[in-house]
């Protein structure tokens, strides 16, 4: 079984915000290769989130594209903060939340989709996908948002807070009890591995 981390990239982030930032800016003014560049940056984040919360493939899908004309058509009013994932994210919880209240339905994914959620993350071996796609499925849907924010997006616990309109000190206890599910999980995963190890040693 590969260890996998939940740490992320203060360095990625900073990129991703300030290619953000200069994308949402040229969009203002109509630049339409900006936004197929913002696109190409932040889409699969986008779509992971849409996605840890509707757990719907077409919904998910759905909210993406939504997300992208609101950025398109709301561009020219955006107040530069220097946190545009934060807002773009913000974007992405309203129309999700829009949809989970209107449909009210949830459908089963493929590994297939759930790979969607982590083509970002090239880093991660095809195991450690495996297993973070089996040890996710066990949390709620605000603990898997939390994680998938600080993780895929990599925004700070105060952002996301801010974001998922909870009090950081929330945010913070559902992150680390999180934490301490995937870690139970993972260990019991590691106790069958080496136990199906043994058994096939033993044969």
């Amino acid at each position: 079984m590969t260890a996998f981390t939940l740490e992320t990239s203060s360095g990625h982030s900073g990129r991703q915000d300030g290619i953000a930032e200069e994308c949402i800016r040229k969009i203002a003014g109509g630049d339409r290769e900006a936004l197929a560049t913002l696109y190409q940056e932040t889409g699969t984040a986008v779509y992971a989130f849409a996605l840890s919360m509707l757990k719907n493939v077409h919904e998910a899908e759905d909210v993406q594209q939504d997300v992208f004309l609101k950025i398109w058509q709301s561009a020219a009013g955006y107040q530069a903060q220097g946190k545009p994932m934060a807002w773009i994210f913000t974007i992405t919880r309203n129309f999700a939340l829009m949809r989970l209240r209107d449909q009210g339905r949830e459908v089963t994914m493929s590994p297939e989709d759930w790979q969607m959620m982590f083509a970002d993350r090239t880093q991660m071996s095809e195991e450690d996908r495996i297993v973070l796609q089996s040890v996710l499925e066990i949390l709620s849907q605000e603990e898997r948002s939390i994680v998938m924010l600080h993780t895929s997006a990599q925004l700070k616990h105060r952002e996301i807070a801010q974001i998922m309109d909870l009090p950081l000190a929330t945010v913070l206890s559902k992150y680390n009890r999180a934490l301490k599910k995937l870690k139970k999980a993972l260990t019991g995963m590691d106790a069958g591995s080496e136990a199906t190890t043994r058994r096939r040693q033993n044969r």
